[in-house]
């Protein structure tokens, strides 16, 4: 996996690694795709749908990320 950090911060990395085993365990290990156009679907309904706006993230107060932006940053 390529190294995601700005300069001098290693926890960047850490935060999409914990995206990525995610996606990994949560989506891509579930689903039978057929082709490339499938995994793009597939995931792409993942990441706007299920992971932005349904599943409960602990670090963001146990709210979505599109709830949270919109409670915390007035998004």
């Amino acid at each position: 996996m390529p190294n995601m950090s700005r300069e001098g911060n290693p926890y960047d990395n850490a935060r999409m690694a914990s995206f990525y085993t995610t996606l990994k365990t949560e989506e891509a290990d579930l689903q039978d795709d057929r082709d490339f156009d499938d995994v793009q679907r597939h995931s792409t309904a993942f990441i706007g749908q299920l992971h932005n706006e349904e599943r409960l993230h602990s670090s963001l107060g146990s709210v979505p990320p599109a709830e949270f932006a919109t409670q915390y940053h007035g998004a």
